[in-house]
């Protein structure tokens, strides 16, 4: 069963749909301990001042903000209260957009959303946003901290996405990519290349390969047996006036 991680209600004009937050994904990852490599006991992290090389207890630590190399304004935990946002169970939704117009590099983090009560106005707006084709803008605040996102409807249930804002994005004129001349035959070879390989996505056919070779390796050690080194590949890059013929190798791979 899935852990609700937030309860609130979508605000639409004067219509409410009350809904639980789920979290859409999840991370399958190995995760290793610091030991302590004389005696394997477990290390844990400490504060240390960089000034008396002593650890710092929570109750003597505060926060900073470096205005200047070395010289910081500082903030009680109060002062930082002040900035919070007031705390709601309202997701409120300000505008709405043709599906698929939201370039995904504004796309963060995806909820599953369920209805907590009233699943006739869940399934009307649902219903609504496929209809229209349609992906509602909104904000909400959780856990003392406001959200920008998108109100998603996909199959019988709704997501929502958080979005990241304008200026967390660095736009790609930041990059200064140069103008390269290609030739018809190298196009042609890219899209024959490309036509040869489209499906459709799915996302069962591709696995985590470090995640398995270290599940293995934590499987070869835990029974004793002895890990062989080895030597990784280093591999060459292909030189520019060689690319075409590697597309052309590529092409008859597939073909």
């Amino acid at each position: 069963m899935a852990t609700t991680i937030w309860k609130g209600v979508i605000s639409l004009d004067e219509t409410e749909v009350p809904v639980k937050l789920h979290a859409a994904v999840k991370e399958e990852r190995i995760q290793f301990h610091l030991l302590h490599k004389r005696d394997g006991v477990r290390l844990h992290q400490q504060m240390i001042c960089a000034y008396e090389k002593k650890p710092v207890p929570v109750t003597a630590q505060t926060k900073g903000f470096e205005v200047e190399k070395g010289k910081y304004l500082i903030f009680d935990p109060a002062e930082l209260e002040q900035t919070a946002p007031e705390g709601s169970r309202q997701i409120e939704l300000h505008e709405f957009v043709g599906s698929g117009r939201i370039d995904p590099i504004y796309l963060e983090h995806v909820y599953y959303l369920e209805p907590d009560s009233a699943p006739e106005k869940y399934n009307a707006l649902v219903a609504a946003l496929q209809e229209m084709a349609t992906e509602g803008i909104c904000t909400w605040t959780m856990r003392k901290r406001s959200y920008l996102g998108v109100l998603q409807a996909r199959g019988k249930i709704l997501r929502l996405n958080t979005l990241r804002y304008a200026d967390e994005v660095v736009a790609v004129n930041a990059l200064e990519l140069q103008e390269i001349a290609m030739s018809e035959r190298e196009l042609q070879i890219g899209s024959d290349l490309i036509n040869q390989m489209t499906a459709p996505f799915q996302p069962e056919k591709f696995v985590n390969e470090h995640q398995q070779k270290l599940q293995r390796l934590i499987e070869q050690k835990a029974r004793g047996e002895k890990v062989v080194l080895l030597r990784p590949k280093v591999l060459k890059p292909t030189e520019s006036d060689k690319l075409l013929e590697a597309l052309e190798a590529s092409l008859k791979k597939v073909a």
